[in-house]
């Protein structure tokens, strides 16, 4: 009898797998139902409903929150149901749910960006937390053929939608997904990093979405700013000074005046830091993120840590793949840019992974046995690897010192006095890319850095060819001994793999790359970068202006690296202080960076000192 139940267990997998999704077959199997749910405050929340018409099973809930819109509205079915590997689920027959959060779209209410969790709310008080716990509590007892079971999960904003479902405290709530989570927009997701306005992304995303939607609507808010230039280092630099960029974006956006008023890390922005909230969280945890994520990178490493260190009982798994934003679920993850990954690693990621993670916790499937800890994709090597904790233990911090004539060490300098100096001219900033474009790229996490190299304002400091390979896993910390002739600066630092002379790619790597053309011999491959303003270097609540000619230590974390630099190739660290338009200019004044004025913008003489007193380091995760 046991065999039987087994033949018809496989011939039932076979034809769930093989099932082929099409919109007519979606619409002739699901239906599409379009709701609003009251929230505890009254407020009523746009919710659309793809439920299978077969109800000989009880089916679980998959619900996704977003900013973006429930698309489309009225009768047509979402592409995503078909269109992604979303059509998974629907194999599987789980009941698929969209909402419009709180101001939004079709939604009622007002919107507030990142709104902060109550732990303590009463009565009718709301947060994107209670609005969750009601929706699911609505879904589970008015759904019909609901097994009473609910997942959660979203890319970059539904993502922070997703960290608010798992603090709702909802029973039904099994299993939660944050992707590429916005999770903390100051210290390093989206907006700022480490204090400094990521000025192209602030500016082209708020310009538009920042705009206000006064009543529930299906229509979207394009943005009103007008570009003189499709070249954006042009658009930027000519616009100057930050207080340019607020008269074109005007009075209305609220966010981006919220943004300005607050430039340190004061308690506003530390009540919009989801980590602080996350305590007692029950549902089983998958926190995904991509490597190489221009966006949300550091909210996937930062947020896995923060649940795994303040809820040591929850099941809290962790996948970073060699991805841009949401990679892994709109390309197939074998190239970014010039760099290839050689395999579909965003396929291997849904079918060990996250379809997994879902079918076990919501439909009592399978096993989750085989999702480790920490489940990371390491480039370089272009291999999956698994761990029981992140960052791994057998890491371990090793120092490597800049030299005076450009090199590495692994000892401090025997110098007396040596530094590497060059001058910072916030009007004539190091461009990110080396190529023109109309908007900010994704590929730049991986760019080729020579054209950065030749740059008098960029120095380097380069290692020998490595003899055996070296990996790197973890958190990377800058050690910087600096003087200035101003009282302020940026400091950015990058992490690069100097492929070997000669290099190329052969046919059996898969992934195309932009080019199959493009030069690889001694590509200078950016593998992490990140930015410090200066002005933070000992708090980023109290900022304190550089004396200059006084030696500084500007001491900073770049976000977690997975990367093998192979044997034959170089370790480089390059340091600038300009990163244009992605970083908004440094005055290099200690002034009011978001009101002052072109004049104010000064240039810097700038020391990076490397001798035996004033050691200048990378501290790098070593894999030993």
């Amino acid at each position: 009898m046991k065999y039987r139940l087994l033949f018809v267990f496989c011939i039932l997998s076979f034809i769930s797998f093989s099932q082929v999704i099409t919109e007519a077959w979606l619409k002739e199997n699901y239906t599409k139902t379009e709701t609003q749910i009251s929230m505890r405050d009254g407020v009523k929340l746009y919710t659309v409903i793809y439920a299978p018409k077969d109800q000989s099973e009880k089916h679980p809930i998959l619900l996704n929150r977003t900013p973006y819109g429930c698309f489309p509205y009225g009768a047509s079915f979402s592409g995503r149901l078909f269109g992604t590997y979303w059509k998974e689920y629907i194999k599987e027959g789980y009941i698929i749910v969209q909402q419009d959060v709180r101001g939004c779209w079709m939604s009622e209410g007002q919107f507030v960006d990142v709104r902060p969790f109550n732990a303590n709310k009463k009565g009718k008080e709301i947060d994107e937390a209670s609005d969750t716990y009601d929706a699911v509590d609505w879904l589970v007892k008015n759904v019909p053929g609901t097994n009473k079971k609910v997942g959660v999960f979203g890319i970059s904003y539904p993502g922070f939608y997703s960290t608010m479902a798992a603090l709702s405290g909802h029973p039904a709530i099994k299993a939660v997904s944050p992707q590429a989570p916005v999770t903390d927009w100051y210290m390093g997701d989206d907006f700022h990093h480490n204090g400094a306005l990521m000025l192209h992304d602030a500016f082209s995303f708020y310009s538009g979405f920042g705009l206000p939607r006064p009543k529930p609507t299906q229509t979207g808010r394009p943005s009103k700013i007008k570009y003189n230039t499709r070249d954006d280092y042009k658009f930027y630099l000519e616009t100057g000074a930050i207080s340019n960029f607020s008269t074109l974006m005007g009075d209305s956006i609220q966010f981006w005046n919220d943004l300005l008023a607050h430039p340190n890390y004061d308690e506003w922005w530390k009540a919009r830091d989801a980590r602080r909230s996350c305590y007692n969280i029950k549902p089983a945890m998958l926190v995904v993120g991509g490597v190489f994520d221009a966006e949300d990178c550091f909210g996937a490493w930062r947020l896995y840590e923060a649940i795994e260190k303040q809820n040591p009982k929850t099941s809290n798994k962790l996948v970073m793949g060699p991805w841009f934003h949401g990679g892994w679920s709109r390309s197939d993850g074998s190239y970014l840019g010039n760099v290839r990954f050689g395999s579909n690693t965003s396929a291997y990621y849904q079918q060990n992974f996250e379809i997994p993670f879902f079918q076990f916790y919501l439909k009592g499937i399978g096993t989750v046995d085989k999702i480790a800890e920490a489940n990371i994709f390491f480039t370089g090597e272009n291999d999956w690897k698994s761990f029981t904790e992140w960052p791994p233990k057998q890491a371990t911090p090793t120092d490597f010192y800049f030299n005076f004539n450009g090199g590495l060490s692994n000892t401090i300098s025997p110098v007396v006095t040596s530094f590497s100096s060059y001058i910072s001219d916030p009007n004539k900033p190091v461009p990110y890319t080396e190529d023109v474009h109309s908007g900010r790229t994704r590929e730049y996490m991986t760019d080729d850095q020579r054209f950065a190299s030749r740059r008098p304002d960029v120095i380097s400091f380069t290692g020998e060819v490595l003899q055996e390979d070296l990996t790197i896993a973890g958190t990377i910390k800058a050690n910087l001994q600096v003087s200035l002739s101003t009282t302020d600066a940026d400091f950015i630092v990058k992490i690069i793999d100097v492929f070997p002379d000669g290099f190329t790619y052969d046919t059996t790597v898969y992934g195309k790359g932009n080019g199959s053309n493009y030069m690889m011999d001694a590509y200078q491959m950016l593998v992490r970068g990140e930015v410090m303003r200066g002005r933070f270097r000992n708090s980023f609540e109290k900022p304190e202006a550089f004396v200059p000619g006084q030696v500084a230590a500007v001491n900073f974390e770049l976000p977690d690296i997975a990367h093998t630099f192979k044997k034959g190739h170089r370790l480089m660290i390059q340091i600038q202080s300009t990163w244009f338009p992605l970083v908004d200019r440094n005055p290099q004044q200690f002034v009011d960076t978001y009101h002052c004025t072109d004049s104010d913008f000064v240039k810097s003489e700038i020391k990076i000192y490397h001798d035996a007193s004033r050691p200048s380091k990378i501290v790098l995760p070593v894999m030993k």
